[in-house]
């Protein structure tokens, strides 16, 4: 099939990458459209500044980002409300989670469903025909052994994987990561290059505007409770669970002798636990909900190194699978803050094995 008659639907947001990303593929001869998700229903009130937002009023003003640069690019464009999917699977979820004391990744859940899902398959039954679809992720897909890989792009400062593990075989075999070779500097230069208005737009968004996620609240949800020390004494007043993450230092309002951190939220008992810096460390951890990219399942004990947040350093670690569809995670040294409801992603050299989201630390 010759370039000119594949149809390539483009993920775009408005912003640089994606905008890039048709550029290129309308420049290599395919036939390019352009696909944004309208997401905002306007039942939650959200407010605040803080720079344009995935979720909130000022959704607006990225659609018609989107739709000016299709224009520049003499493409269609297509708007697909995927208003009820995002409330009901992503902030959902984003609200369960804080609600019993994890920590969501929200980029992540919204990646699997409603990107690299519903966007896709609301478009074709609207009556949208087209044969791949593309974004503008810095990562590479290649084809191996009857499987489809998922790797790093070319440029590990700007790898985006760890947002991308939880796309199925079925998924990768239909996406095209066209800046897999690029940098963002020199993505920037081909936007510059071309005229793009999307040349110089911000680097990335919050979830929600001025990112305060107690707007997703009610009061009532939102309850004060007693800040402890590791050996359950109270040590002062919290403001909400939702308010506080393992790891955190700042914003707990206790004259201490050494700085305590987040160690713990209790959300069956409305309490966060505090510690020494210490008491953050831990080499074992259980992943569940896993999905698998390079292998279909995990059944040995094997090597690979892991990263527990996008700019966490990644580390050594054996992997043990257990008899309830979970991994143990030994790590080779201990690490900081491991979070339980944010994602452990698991590689091996520069391609994604599968990740999940980690259940329990310090076991």
């Amino acid at each position: 099939m010759k370039n000119s008659n594949k149809k390539i639907a483009v993920g775009m947001s408005g912003g640089v990458d994606s905008s890039v990303t048709a550029a290129l593929l309308k420049e290599q001869g395919f036939d390019v459209m352009g696909l944004t998700m309208a997401i905002w229903d306007g039942s939650v009130p959200i407010g605040g500044a803080g720079g344009h937002a995935c979720y909130g009023p000022d959704e607006k003003e990225d659609i018609e980002s989107a739709a000016a640069i299709c224009k520049q690019l003499d493409i269609p464009f297509h708007v697909i409300n995927l208003k009820a999917e995002f409330k009901m699977i992503v902030l959902q979820y984003f609200r369960k989670e804080y609600l019993a004391g994890r920590t969501p990744n929200p980029c992540i859940m919204c990646n699997r469903h409603l990107k690299f899902g519903f966007l896709i398959e609301k478009a074709k039954k609207s009556g949208i025909e087209f044969d791949l679809f593309a974004t503008g992720h810095y990562a590479r897909i290649e084809q191996k052994d009857n499987r489809f890989h998922l790797k790093r792009g070319a440029y590990l400062s700007k790898d985006q994987t760890y947002f991308l593990y939880g796309l199925s075989q079925e998924q990768l075999a239909r996406t095209l990561f066209p800046l897999c070779d690029y940098s963002k500097k020199q993505t920037r230069e081909i936007a510059g290059s071309l005229g793009l208005k999307s040349a110089d737009s911000p680097e990335s968004q919050d979830f929600i505007a001025g990112n305060d996620y107690s707007q997703l609240f009610t009061p009532d949800e939102i309850t004060e409770g007693e800040i402890v020390d590791e050996n359950g004494t109270p040590i002062g007043r919290h403001k909400g669970i939702i308010h506080y993450t393992v790891g955190q230092r700042k914003g707990l309002g206790i004259a201490a002798p050494a700085p305590l951190y987040v160690t713990k939220i209790d959300a069956s008992n409305n309490r966060i636990v505090t510690g020494g810096k210490d008491s953050l460390l831990s080499r074992q951890f259980i992943v569940s909900d896993l999905n698998w990219i390079a292998v279909e399942n995990l059944d040995r004990q094997c090597r690979i190194t892991v990263k527990i947040r996008q700019n966490h350093k990644e580390v050594g670690a054996v992997l043990i699978p257990d008899e309830r569809g979970r991994v143990k995670v030994v790590s080779d040294t201990p690490q900081a803050a491991v979070t339980c409801g944010q994602s452990a992603v698991f590689y091996s050299g520069d391609t994604v094995l599968g990740g999940g989201i980690i259940e329990k630390v310090g076991i």
